[in-house]
Parts: C-alpha cells; sequence; structure tokens
C-alpha cells in the first residue's frame, strides 16, 4: 500500500512572511504568473524532487482544484486528487486542532500518510495518533521557507520506511 501525501500549497510551496533578517535580497522571482501574487516564488524544481517521492500525492489545500490549474503544471506535475474540504469545516471539538486534520484522517481511510503544511502543530500530532490507525507523518514546514532539501530528506526518509510502506 503505497502512503500518501498530503500537501498544502501556501507556506511549503508558495513561502511568504520571512522578514528582511531571514532573506535580505528577498525571495527569488521564477517568473510565474496567476490567480496569486506568490506565484513568482514557486520553483519549477520542487516538481521533480515531489515526483521522486514513493507516494501517492494529494493536494491538502485551500486552492483546492486550482492547484491543479495553476500549481501543477508549473511544477511538472500531473493533475492530482484533492481533498475535498466541508464547507465550512467540521469544528473537531478539539481546541487548537487545525481544521484540516480531522478531514485528512477520513481522506486517508486508514493508509499511512505524510502531511506537509506550515500550520502543523503537536494537538494535531496527537488527534492524529489517537484517531489514525496507520502511521502518519505530520511535518511543518516554515511558511517563510518553503519546503528545502532537509524537509525533502525528512519525508523520503519516512516514506521509504518500513512504517509508511507496510503500516
Amino acid at each position: 500500500m503505497t502512503a500518501l501525501l498530503f500537501l498544502d500549497v501556501d507556506g511549503p510551496l508558495l513561502p511568504f512572511g520571512a522578514t528582511p533578517q531571514q532573506l535580505p535580497d528577498g525571495y527569488p522571482d521564477f517568473g510565474h504568473t496567476g490567480p496569486n501574487p506568490l506565484m513568482a516564488r514557486l520553483d519549477p524544481g520542487l516538481g521533480p524532487r515531489l515526483k521522486s517521492l514513493p507516494c501517492e500525492l494529494v493536494w491538502a489545500t485551500t486552492w483546492m482544484s486550482d492547484a491543479n490549474e495553476y500549481i501543477a503544471p508549473r511544477l511538472g506535475l500531473p493533475q492530482l486528487p484533492v481533498v475535498d474540504w466541508p464547507d465550512p469545516p467540521v469544528e473537531a471539538g478539539t481546541r487548537g486542532l487545525h481544521w484540516k486534520t480531522p478531514g485528512l484522517v477520513g481522506w486517508a481511510a486508514g493508509r499511512p500518510f505524510a502531511w506537509v503544511d506550515d500550520e502543523i502543530t503537536d494537538i494535531d500530532r496527537c488527534w492524529v495518533e489517537e484517531h489514525h490507525p496507520a502511521p502518519a507523518l505530520l511535518h511543518h514546514v516554515e511558511a517563510w521557507r518553503g519546503l528545502t532539501r532537509t524537509d525533502f530528506d525528512t519525508l523520503d526518509a519516512w516514506l521509504r520506511s518500513d512504517a509508511a510502506r507496510n503500516g
């Protein structure tokens, strides 16, 4: 059973919020245009790295199907499945729990999964551990930095682990 990788867009793929001290020269401009001014920050080099991970990629973003229209082609990714969020998001009843967390656990339906987002907390990790029967890696990415080589190394190692491959 192949593990899932739930992928957020804003933060992990479209970094934002860096201070001048964090990025004195500002963000690189990759020349993309689109519905969001942050599109210029979309590094096309992320696509091959994502495709090389041993998993099934799934959009887990408020961009929803727009991720397939605007993000996937610029990264060289195929059309990916999209988590369909409830409108409005279901309240999980746990203070501090990210509104995406219950939906991702439901979508995974018992499969191992990794989730990449800039808003993951320990509350989400605990909730997933209590409510999801398979292994899960909730990987926090710094929004100002986006996905880095270290993040990809962490994801690749976990996705190739016995836990992720054998659930």
